[in-house]
């Protein structure tokens, strides 16, 4: 993704023509995203925050200094009831706003104010800023019960299941997700060198594609084998892993593969893995 060169909005000049404030509300964007850079935002992120400055300005239908609180009720509103977007989708959007608009203050209050005789507030106020993405009906967990029958039902199903390792894989990442907490795609990424047994009393796990917060990228951690993780890594490195191929003792290659050999994945001196 790229971003449009701007000029310093500081820079001594007047707002005549139509196009010219335009332009300026252009370059109030790309600063707000330039600065997203510069606080180290994925490009994803950024982009994310883009299409969500640009769809309100869209909805507003007049220069984004000139919104307000019922502004923003309108737009939330639409987002929910007319679009029916979900819960965490519309809460994310309001918060790209608010950090907008909070830029927006903070840094160009009064270079907007000497262009266009506005004075900038904050639409999304402490009455339509969504607070949590749970907003609206509760989301109660399962009882403790409940999913150790599930996972009873899953453990006796494997021996008839119609194709033994992917089922087995399924079950072992989706017990990990359980006992550990790890996330769905830093354990799908985990490599066979991620499972550090040395590692304190159970051994753990590397986490290199750990959730880093606003989209700053991977946060690597250790995440201890608790409540008999280290069990399961035993069982699944000593019993089915190595009948997935011959790359399983591999450092790089993948904890939990394919049923098929990723072409892309070549470790040397290791047969079967050169495409």
């Amino acid at each position: 993704m790229t971003l449009a060169v701007v000029r310093s909005i500081g820079a001594p000049r007047r707002l005549e023509t139509a196009q010219e404030y335009e332009d300026f509300e252009q370059e109030l964007v790309d600063q707000f995203l330039l600065a997203g850079l510069g606080a180290g935002l994925a490009d994803s992120s950024i982009e994310d925050d883009r299409r969500a400055v640009f769809e309100f300005v869209r909805f507003l239908g007049r220069p984004v200094w000139t919104a307000g609180p019922e502004d923003a009720d309108r737009f939330l509103t639409d987002q929910r009831r007319v679009k029916k977007l979900g819960h965490s989708t519309v809460q994310r959007k309001a918060w790209t706003l608010a950090q907008f608009f909070d830029f927006l203050i903070v840094r160009y209050q009064g270079d907007v104010h000497v262009l266009t005789g506005h004075v900038l507030v904050q639409p999304i106020d402490e009455f339509n800023r969504p607070a949590k993405s749970e907003y609206g009906t509760p989301r109660i967990p399962p009882a403790e019960a409940e999913v150790d029958q599930l996972f009873a039902g899953w453990r006796e199903s494997l021996a008839e299941a119609r194709k033994f390792l992917p089922a087995a894989r399924d079950y072992m990442v989706a017990l990990l997700w359980r006992r550990v907490g790890t996330r769905m795609t830093e354990t799908l990424k985990l490599d066979i060198r991620d499972w550090r047994p040395d590692l304190g009393d159970f051994g753990k796990l590397h986490i290199g594609n750990g959730k880093g917060s606003r989209g700053r990228g991977p946060k690597p951690r250790l995440v201890p084998a608790i409540n008999s993780a280290d069990v399961l890594m035993d069982w699944w490195l000593g019993d089915v892993r190595h009948q997935f191929g011959d790359d399983y003792a591999h450092p790089d290659a993948p904890m939990f593969p394919s049923e098929r050999r990723d072409p892309l994945r070549v470790f040397a001196g290791v047969p079967g893995t050169t495409p």
